[in-house]
């Protein structure tokens, strides 16, 4: 194989991965409305960002795909709403940076668990700050705080078992 093929192929997996969970986001809220199931309280765009931690293992993918699940989701199917995209996007970059900064301190003290759970609640934080600021919501808080705990344990929980390996 020649030395053009071998780095053609990494970045061949890397947009076709992207491509699938950039399509995934935008199927997702199509099929909620299809049969009337609330998936949007599950944060399934933060899950494709966690997917693609995992699956391309490259921050600066993360980031891109931080930026682009909002805005292509906004695109094809007009939710979010821009400005919450907006919102999201800045979510999904703290993520991604509270997650690189904290894989280095993963110890007995703090397992990839413990470091993805703080990575998405520090994203959290910034997503209603942002949300608080920008939009001026009447309700700030639309998705039960129990469903969204309950969401932000099993992503970490999935990140953390399909991380076992380093």
């Amino acid at each position: 194989m020649k030395a053009t093929q071998i780095k053609a192929l990494p970045l061949v997996r890397t947009l076709t991965i992207d491509l699938v969970l950039l399509s995934a986001a935008c199927l997702l809220p199509t099929v909620s409305h299809l049969l009337a199931w609330p998936l949007y309280q599950l944060n399934p765009m933060l899950l494709m960002l966690l997917a693609a931690l995992l699956l391309v293992r490259d921050r600066r993918n993360a980031y891109l795909m931080a930026l682009l699940l909002p805005m292509v989701s906004m695109l094809a199917v007009g939710m979010p709403t821009p400005l919450k995209a907006l919102c999201m996007s800045a979510e999904f970059a703290t993520v991604v940076f509270l997650s690189g900064r904290m894989q280095g301190w993963n110890t007995r003290f703090l397992t990839s668990f413990g470091s993805m759970v703080l990575a998405v609640v520090g994203g959290k934080c910034v997503y209603y700050l942002l949300k608080a600021l920008i939009i001026s919501p009447a309700v700030l808080v639309t998705t039960p705080l129990w469903i969204q705990g309950l969401s932000v344990m099993a992503a970490a929980l999935m990140f953390a078992a399909l991380r076992r390996d380093e």
